[in-house]
């Protein structure tokens, strides 16, 4: 989110120092990530350390809270997991927001500047890793398992009306409305076609924005709100997309991927199905961002961005197999 939350930081500050015993020397907030109910600060410490924090209106599910530790305790050494409080637990309340602090990495995400050869060989790496782990009881009992039903064709119905009749949003539904209508019927076409496969853990979101690295350094995976057990297209999809970054996959690339992977024949129709279904489920949550009544100007502009340029690739894109 680029708008920031309506909380008093000093507050927020205060409760970050007590919780986690830290001497907070300043919290500064980062406008990064789509998602409109959380939102992510830096703690600066008066002994020169550095902490990410992230807030959601709400609660993290259980999953995203004791997931990336567990991995880690499985030798996956890429995750970023939260810190424990030294009271217990993972996260504190504040307000109707929970909060979660991290180790802060330096470098920024991989998106816009691209993953080296090294880092796309450790990509793969990572990726076979995680998808080799088994989940124990209590890991699996919190993820969540596929079940190729989306909500997102329905959202996007409900928000038309209001998308076409919009000051904001009218012109861009007169060009791009029929094309978002026909993604959402192939978006229940290819779930009525694609084949059982095994669940692995999945990250679920691990385009090179959730990456970080410092210049050719090692990788550091963030960002588990949302993990899944499910086949391991649903991951990389993210991988064999020309849509998620500005240094996508190319032979090369793929080859590097591979090395650090293993042999693997994603099945094309899991593929088409799992980035349909993404590229759906983000224009209905940039059409309902976007029609919120107390957006910014500015977040509007951004959303509005990032909404056209998806358009433009579903208005160009098969998806078919």
């Amino acid at each position: 989110m680029i708008d920031k939350p309506g909380i008093d930081e000093r507050l927020l500050a205060a409760e970050v120092a007590a919780a986690w015993a830290v001497d907070v020397a300043d919290l500064v907030f980062i406008p990064v990530g789509l998602d409109g109910h959380a939102w992510a600060y830096r703690v600066d410490t008066s002994d020169g350390g550095r902490y990410f924090l992230k807030m959601r209106r709400g609660t993290f599910t259980r999953a995203a809270v004791l997931l990336p530790g567990f991995l880690r305790a499985q030798g996956v050494r890429h995750v970023v997991a939260p810190i424990d409080p030294p009271g217990g637990g993972a996260g504190r309340t504040f307000g109707d927001h929970q909060l979660l602090l991290y180790p802060f990495h330096d470098g920024g995400s991989l998106w816009g500047r691209g993953l080296t050869d090294r880092q796309w060989i450790e990509y793969g790496e990572f990726l076979g890793r995680l998808h080799a782990v088994t989940p124990n009881a209590d890991i699996a009992a919190v993820l969540p398992a596929e079940t190729y039903r989306s909500s997102a064709g329905e959202r996007l119905r409900s928000l038309s009306g209001q998308a076409a009749a919009s000051e904001i949003l009218g012109a861009f539904w007169d060009r791009y409305g029929a094309a978002l209508h026909r993604l959402s019927e192939t978006v229940d076409d290819l779930a009525s076609r694609v084949t059982q496969a095994q669940h692995v853990i999945c990250h679920a979101d691990i385009h090179p924005g959730n990456l970080i690295a410092d210049g050719d350094g090692p990788l550091h995976v963030v960002d588990w709100d949302a993990p899944i057990l499910a086949p391991r297209e649903r991951d990389l999809m993210f991988v064999y997309s020309q849509d998620f970054g500005d240094h996508p996959i190319n032979a090369h690339r793929a080859e590097l991927f591979r090395r650090g992977y293993g042999p693997l024949e994603p099945d094309p129709t899991l593929l088409s199905y799992y980035r349909s279904e993404r590229h759906l489920d983000d224009v209905a949550v940039f059409l309902r961002s976007i029609l919120h009544s107390e957006a910014s100007p500015e977040s509007r502009a951004n959303d509005l961005c990032w909404l056209t340029r998806i358009a433009e690739t579903v208005a160009d894109a098969r998806y078919a197999p």
